[in-house]
Order: structure tokens, then C-alpha cells, then sequence
């Protein structure tokens, strides 16, 4: 008994009610791009946890006892070739950035500079200086949370901007300034995206159906499941959190999708036509063959698609829900939209071409076809690829393990402000890298929960201290007692970059060696948090949930496509031919970015690590 109506039904009753069909995706359009509009606000550059790692648990404990809200910094840099902090000039504009500054009232909270800093506290002030004397930093704290911070971000980066000149440069760097530079560059790089390829798409679509209406339809459709994507994402991120990435990942696989699937049913409804087969019986012809292997795919898809969920990182949870969503939307859309529209336009699908469709144009089209596909350039390679299976396969092979072997050394990171094109953010960054410990930007911070005032709790504190005064890879440690002297915090900058592996391998080294040493027997629970530590267990866990995935998506795959195909042979090379490919996909993706071979020739940005959440 069959539950659901199968695609060749949809595709008639869709055919057969076009303009009620197409109404209703017109109203589904303007909802969506009503809700769309509002999308730039639930976005997020941060990728939160969905479960209680160390790193979090410290943060909490940091936020109900001492700290409050995580305040919101960014480091405000004055630097010149030639004057130094000794300078009455230097002094003026460096007084006139921070007054400058704590004058924009609800969004800086505070601003402090090494002039007011050195009555008070000289040794403090030392390390507002770089050792040639020629750059100084001034910390800024801003108004709220991060979101808050976010929407005063023009204004405050306008104010830094208007800083400067005569030889002095005054640039920024922080939480508010790399969340603009990176939301930038995903905003710039999706516009180029879409000037690049669109074009692109449609000339080949061209070339494909040799037709202008045919080429335009996928990509208008594909556009159509993007907007609607969009959309019903910008509902969901009122009630979740999602990566400011989201929308790159709709227009790519919206795109992708969008225009494979309506390549299917459009190319087939045309050959079913030139067949002989009326309009009607085309559409549910097309609808039961290139509808149903619509359907499995996208099925496959929003599975494989499904098993970014179980990664405990709200990254990635938004990334597969926008994915998810766009391949659900285009499936309807090919189901429903594109049989109505072909409806419609009936045999003008073909123009500027015009088509006869008697019984004597169709005996000769199908010779025509029957020509192209036995003596065509394809017909010719799958009877190569037939005559030779055991050349042909041990060649395509040997050829994709070759492509995946670079993906051995495959090293997995968070993208730092160094990978950025060079902008003032960068700049600052790089300044700032090369002049102070780059780890004041986000120090690890030891979280002690005990009592403060007992004699172990203290000796193990002290201890703990000196071990880092004794690293090279920490900088001078501080200690700070809550007031009910029932939490303390060690904070301490890191000398490498809070993004490196040297920094990941420094909490590793902190959570195993050093803390574990320093507080054997001491009556407290202790936590590495910040910045460094939340990479630390973002890797980790991406490490540890990588298998899951891969398991949940190749054996849902596998059956899934057992009840499509009925078999078990097909689904098993599938898998195979996916391992190949995604193998040979990270070995590439190792080459070109890790490792900088040929990414001049592309004009790719080479980066020491491959952002941790792309392999999955």
C-alpha cells in the first residue's frame, strides 16, 4: 500500500495545476525573502559549544564568582617609524585616541593608555611599549556582550579610523574588529562566487541544452531554493545560534543542487518529448524516472548532511541546518515548481530553437540520439571504460590515492588573523605579533575552585605559578581572588599565537603536566579556559566525533540506497567511489592550502592549517 504519492503523480497533478502551483511558490518567495532581510542579525562569528567541555566549565565558574559577562576587548595599536612613546607628539595622539574613544558613550566602556597607566603602575605600563619604543598599545574594553559590541562596531572602528596621520598609524585589533574582517572577506568572496559562476553556469547550461530558455530554468530555480533557504534559516537562528558561514553554505550547495536537479527533469521531460510522448505524459515520465532519482539524491544528501549534527559545536550544527534546509527546499522545488513552470512553457522550453514533434521528426531524432549516444565523445569513452574495466578502474584508482595522499599530514586548525588578505586588522595583528606577546590578545586563564584562603590551595597556587614563570611559553602570570575568596584565577598570556598548535600543545601540557603536579592533594577542582583552551576542545572534539560521522553517514547511505536500487552490490560501490573521492578531496585540499602548491595560480590564500570544520 503506498502512504505517500510518488513522484511521477506530483509531477502530473503539479503539471496539471500550474499557475495554482506557481502561486504558491510566489508567496513562499516573498515570505522568504521578507524573512531574509533580517538574517544579518542571528548571524555569529563564534562557534559555540553545545556541551560543558573544561574550557566552558572554567568560563561559567569565571562568570557566576568573579568575572561577570566575558567582557568584549579590542587593542587599539599607535605606531611610528620614526617617533617614539618619548615624544610630545606621540603623547598627543595617543591622548587623543583614548579621550576619543571613552567619548562614545554606550560603546566603550574603558580605554587606558601607558601615560595615565605609569603614575600608578610603572611595570604595567612597561608592557603597554614595544622594546624599540616606537609602538604602544591602549587595551578598550566595549559596552556588552558580544552581540551588543557587534552592532556598534561602524561606529567604533569609524573613530579608530579618524586616529592618525602625520606618520603615526593607529589601527585595531579584537574580538569586534576580526569578527568584521572575517564576516569581510565570506561577504566579498560570495559576491565574487556568484559574479564568477553564474556566468559560467549558464554558459555551459547553454552549451548543454542548446536552448536559452532550458539553460536559464535551473539557475533561476536554483536562486529560488536559496532565497527560500535563507529564509527559513533566518527563522531558525531566532532560536539558535548560527555561524555568520551559513549563507556561503546555502548558496553553494543551493546552487550545486539547485541546478543538478532541475538539469535531470528538464533534460528528460525534453528527450520523453522528442520521443513522441504528449506534453502531459512527458512531465510524469520525467517525474517518475528523474523525479525518483531526485528524490534518493536528495535524500542521500540531507542524511550525509545530518551526521554534521552529532558534532557538539554549534558551527557546524548551523552549517548542516542551512545545508539541510536548501536541499530539502530545491527537492520540493524540483518536484513541484519545475514541472508547472515546464507546464507552462510547454515546447517553448526549446527556444530560439524551434522543434517538430510528427511522427517522422521523431524517428529521425531518435536516430540523431541513438548517433550521439553510441559514436559521440561520451559514447566513445563509455565504450573504452566498457572494453577496458580493469585498466580503466585500476587507473581511476590509482589516480585518486595518489590525489588523497597528501592528505597524511593533513592539519587541522582555526583560521588566526594571519590568514586573512592583507587588510588594517591584519596589520595590527601582525604588529602587534611582532612588538608584544601575541597571546594578550586571549590569555589562558586557570580557574581554581577551592577555598583561597587554605594553606594547599595556596602552596599548589604558588606552585603553579612558578612552573610557568620557568616555561618559555608563558608569559608573567597573574592571580586574582574572588570576593567570597572561593575561586582564584591564574591568568597568564601566551607567547605564540592563541590559534597555533604550540598554543593547543600548551594546555594539553597545562591539563596534564603542570596542573596535575602543582595540585596533587590540594582540596580543588582546577579548569583551563580562554581562548587557547577553547581551541584545545574544539580540535578534540571534532577529533573524536570525525568516526561517528563518517559511520552514520556511509551506513545510512548504504541503506538507503538498498531500497532504492534494491541491492547490495550498487550501495557498496557507492561508498567505495565516496571514500575515494572525499579521500582524494582532502588530499588536495592539503596541497593547494596547507602546503601552497599551485595556490598562486588560483589565487588561494596558503594557511599553515585547514580550518578544523571543513574536512567534515
Amino acid at each position: 500500500m503506498t502512504i505517500l504519492p510518488s513522484p511521477s503523480s506530483v509531477a502530473s497533478n503539479c503539471a496539471r495545476h500550474p499557475w495554482r502551483v506557481l502561486g504558491v511558490w510566489l508567496l513562499i518567495l516573498v515570505a522568504a525573502g521578507v524573512a531574509a532581510s533580517g538574517i544579518g542579525g542571528a548571524l555569529t562569528t563564534t562557534s559555540n559549544f553545545s556541551n560543558t567541555p573544561e574550557s566552558l566549565k572554567g568560563q561559567q565558574l569565571l562568570k557566576d564568582r568573579l568575572t561577570g559577562d566575558t567582557p568584549v576587548t579590542e587593542t587599539v595599536i599607535v605606531t611610528s617609524s620614526t617617533a617614539t612613546v618619548d615624544d610630545p607628539a606621540f603623547k598627543d595622539v595617543v591622548e587623543k585616541a583614548t579621550s576619543d574613544l571613552l567619548a562614545l558613550s554606550g560603546v566603550v566602556e574603558s580605554a587606558s593608555n601607558v601615560y595615565q597607566v605609569e603614575q600608578s603602575d610603572p611595570a604595567t605600563a612597561a608592557d603597554l611599549v614595544s622594546a624599540d619604543r616606537h609602538t604602544t598599545i591602549v587595551p578598550v574594553t566595549l559596552v556588552g556582550p558580544f552581540n551588543e559590541a557587534t552592532d556598534h562596531a561602524d561606529e567604533y572602528m569609524q573613530t579608530v579610523e579618524q586616529q592618525g596621520g602625520n606618520g603615526f598609524d593607529v589601527l585595531t585589533v579584537g574580538d569586534v574588529s576580526s569578527a568584521q574582517a572575517f564576516n569581510s572577506v565570506a561577504s566579498n568572496d560570495l559576491g565574487s562566487a556568484e559574479r564568477i559562476a553564474l556566468p559560467v553556469t549558464l554558459i555551459v547550461l547553454v552549451i548543454v541544452f542548446s536552448a536559452l530558455v532550458a539553460a536559464g530554468m535551473p539557475i533561476v530555480l536554483a536562486l529560488v531554493s536559496i532565497v527560500v533557504a535563507v529564509g527559513l534559516t533566518a527563522l531558525v537562528g531566532r532560536l539558535l545560534d548560527l555561524n555568520y558561514l551559513v549563507v556561503n553554505m546555502i548558496t553553494m550547495i543551493g546552487m550545486a543542487v539547485g541546478i543538478d536537479y532541475s538539469l535531470f527533469i528538464i533534460q528528460r521531460y525534453r528527450e520523453e518529448r522528442r520521443r513522441g510522448a504528449e506534453k502531459q505524459l512527458a512531465i510524469s515520465r520525467a517525474g517518475g524516472t528523474a523525479g525518483k532519482a531526485v528524490l534518493f539524491s536528495g535524500g542521500t544528501v540531507a542524511i550525509a548532511l545530518t551526521g554534521m549534527l552529532l558534532v557538539p559545536l554549534t558551527v557546524f550544527h548551523s552549517l548542516g541546518i542551512g545545508a539541510i534546509l536548501v536541499v530539502l527546499v530545491a527537492l520540493v522545488a524540483m518536484l513541484t515548481l519545475v514541472p508547472a513552470i515546464i507546464s507552462l512553457l510547454g515546447d517553448l522550453i526549446e527556444w530560439p530553437r524551434r522543434h517538430r514533434f510528427d511522427a517522422e521528426a521523431v524517428a529521425r531524432q531518435q536516430a540523431e540520439d541513438d548517433e550521439v549516444f553510441h559514436q559521440g565523445f561520451w559514447g566513445h569513452v563509455s565504450h573504452f571504460v566498457m572494453n577496458h574495466a580493469v585498466l580503466s578502474v585500476t587507473t581511476a584508482v590509482l589516480v585518486l590515492v595518489l590525489a588523497a595522499l597528501p592528505a597524511i599530514n593533513l592539519h587541522r586548525g582555526s583560521a588566526g588573523l594571519e590568514t586573512l588578505p592583507d587588510s588594517e586588522v591584519k596589520t595590527a595583528y601582525e604588529i602587534l605579533s611582532r612588538d608584544f606577546p601575541v597571546g594578550l590578545l586571549a590569555p589562558v586563564q586557570v580557574v581554581i575552585d577551592g577555598d583561597a584562603n587554605d594553606p594547599q590551595v595556596q602552596a599548589a597556587t604558588t606552585s603553579l605559578t612558578s612552573a610557568l614563570e620557568q616555561d618559555d611559553t608563558f608569559g608573567p602570570a597573574t592571580v586574582t581572588r574572588s570576593p567570597a575568596n572561593d575561586l582564584t584565577l591564574v591568568s597568564t598570556p601566551l607567547k605564540v599565537d592563541q590559534d597555533s598548535s604550540q598554543a593547543t600543545a600548551a594546555v594539553h601540557e597545562l591539563r596534564n603536566s603542570i596542573i596535575p603536579h602543582a595540585f596533587d592533594g590540594a582540596p580543588a577542582k582546577v579548569y583551563v579556559t580562554g581562548g587557547p583552551a577553547f581551541n584545545a576542545d574544539y580540535f578534540h572534539l571534532i577529533q573524536v566525533a570525525t568516526p561517528r560521522v563518517f559511520l552514520f553517514v556511509l551506513g545510512f547511505s548504504f541503506i538507503l540506497l538498498m531500497l532504492a536500487f534494491r541491492s547490495i552490490v550498487v550501495p557498496a560501490k557507492a561508498i567505495v567511489m565516496n571514500l575515494l573521492s572525499v579521500g582524494a578531496a582532502y588530499g588536495l585540499l592539503v596541497a593547494v592550502f596547507q602546503k601552497g602548491y599551485l595556490h598562486h595560480l588560483f589565487g588561494f590564500q596558503h594557511t599553515p592549517t585547514v580550518e578544523a570544520w571543513v574536512p567534515i
